[in-house]
């Protein structure tokens, strides 16, 4: 009788189990209350480049004119202010709009590597925080454009620091 007793005391733990865990399980995957419409942000402004002036294509050919045209591997950096001056590096930089910049090279970087980030001249602090875009220069071979916006996605004046590849 006690193995029978047993069996069904076994039996009946199992079933209690798995109808709490079935249970609790169904409870779980049915929240009380709904959760809110996922809101979409604001569509951003235009991601189109400005178009390049005459006084850009000017610079970019004597930049040309004064560099290598064929290289091996090299690495520049420029670290440009917010207000489109350049604290460091090598290129010529120049200011269109609201958070939009050229950078300019001695030679020619449409196979390169592009790679910005937000940052301040100095060593003093944190940079204000922000997104930054880079993308070979429509219509300027040896040009990096640069786009930066505040963290609402507005176009802003923000410094940053850029890093060019080429090989």
């Amino acid at each position: 009788m006690s193995t029978s007793f047993r069996r069904k005391a076994a039996a009946i733990t199992f079933a209690v189990l798995g109808l709490s865990l079935a249970g609790g399980g169904i409870a779980v995957a049915q929240p009380t209350a709904k959760a809110p419409d996922a809101v979409q942000p604001a569509a951003r402004s235009t991601n189109a480049q400005p178009p390049v002036t005459a006084e850009s294509a000017r610079s970019a050919k004597a930049a040309l004119k004064s560099g290598a045209t064929t290289l091996a591997a090299r690495t520049t950096i420029v670290v440009v202010n917010a207000n489109g001056t350049r604290a460091r590096g090598v290129g010529t930089v120049i200011k269109y709009g609201v958070g939009q910049y050229e950078v300019q090279f001695a030679y020619t970087v449409t196979n390169a590597v592009f790679v910005a980030t937000i940052g301040r001249a100095d060593a003093c602090c944190v940079p204000p925080p922000g997104e930054i875009s880079v993308s070979a220069r429509l219509g300027t071979p040896n040009g990096v454009f640069v786009q930066t916006r505040n963290s609402a996605g507005t176009p802003a004046d923000l410094g940053f620091h850029l890093v060019v590849h080429t090989s």
